[in-house]
């Protein structure tokens, strides 16, 4: 792993004001409008696709979010080359999304409480799983469990980084781990499905949360319907990998819009009896 301190803090990102267009229904809006309505289309409810930066921009209180690791990144270990080489495709993905890498984490309050946070950026790669990413992940649950708060991770994941191979396999085994540390000291996590989160994320640490929401018609599943179908001969139901999908069969507590998704996790941290304090360390 290297550091970098040439990547900015989520809270240094400017918001832009060009129009946006539903990609389901077509409604136009300003970008300004788009921010407002946290990404949501007002007229058919579709949830856009955001940014790690977007999404703790969204979530936490002001001013409250401290980056953790910033700058940490994973290392070409297996010199990957398919169309293109793979340190190239990181350095446009760097540029582009504003992150060393595929996830965002740090410290912060939501509606008061302290809580270690994570969120994927889907627009870097995929979301996909890299070392840096899976390490990035698990240091921001075991500091979490270290300084005693709660853990919230907002995933947007295709699963494993091929550029990576077994590498980013291994991710899988170290965020299950570090879970399992944050259990042993009684504290919740709480695991937030936002679209897509599929393949080696939803087989591992996504599924694990003590409470398990998710955003409307996300997708969410292991494979791609085509290469179940293509295995199985079977024909699959209509939706079968969205979030309402899977809430009605007990996998997800509850499917959340993401306008009130703020203020479901502050109930949520108050059930849980996290009372407000300061229970987070410096930021690195």
């Amino acid at each position: 792993m290297s550091a970098s301190p040439s990547y900015p803090s989520a809270k240094a990102v400017e918001v832009s004001d060009s129009e946006v267009a539903c990609a389901v229904c077509g409604h136009r809006q300003s970008g300004a409008e788009a921010e407002s309505s946290l990404q949501v289309c007002p007229a058919c409810g579709a949830h856009r696709r955001i940014s790690a930066h977007e999404r703790v921009r969204q979530l936490v209180d002001p001013g409250t979010f401290e980056e953790w690791d910033r700058g940490l990144e994973g290392e070409d270990r297996l010199h990957f080359f398919d169309t293109r080489a793979y340190p190239e495709r990181l350095e446009e993905a760097r540029s582009r999304e504003r992150l060393p890498d595929a996830i965002l984490t740090g410290a912060a309050r939501i509606g008061g409480f302290p809580v270690g946070l994570a969120a994927f950026d889907f627009g870097f790669l995929g979301g996909s799983l890299s070392t840096a990413v899976g390490e990035r992940l698990a240091r921001a649950i075991e500091r979490s469990a270290d300084t005693g708060v709660p853990f919230v991770c907002v995933t947007a994941s295709g699963g494993a980084r091929m550029q990576e191979g077994v590498f980013s396999l291994m991710q899988m085994a170290k965020s299950v781990a570090a879970l399992h540390r944050l259990a042993e000291v009684h504290l919740p996590f709480i695991s937030i499905l936002a679209d897509p989160t599929m393949g080696g994320s939803i087989a591992s640490f996504a599924a694990l949360g003590d409470v398990i929401l998710a955003e409307p018609k996300a997708m969410i599943g292991f494979t791609g319907a085509r290469v179940i179908t293509q295995a199985t001969y079977e024909q699959l139901p209509a939706g079968f990998q969205t979030s309402e999908f899977h809430h009605a069969r007990g996998l997800i507590d509850h499917v959340v819009d993401r306008r009130q998704l703020r203020e479901v996790l502050t109930e949520l941290l108050a059930v849980l009896d996290t009372a407000p304090g300061d229970g987070h360390g410096a930021a690195a």
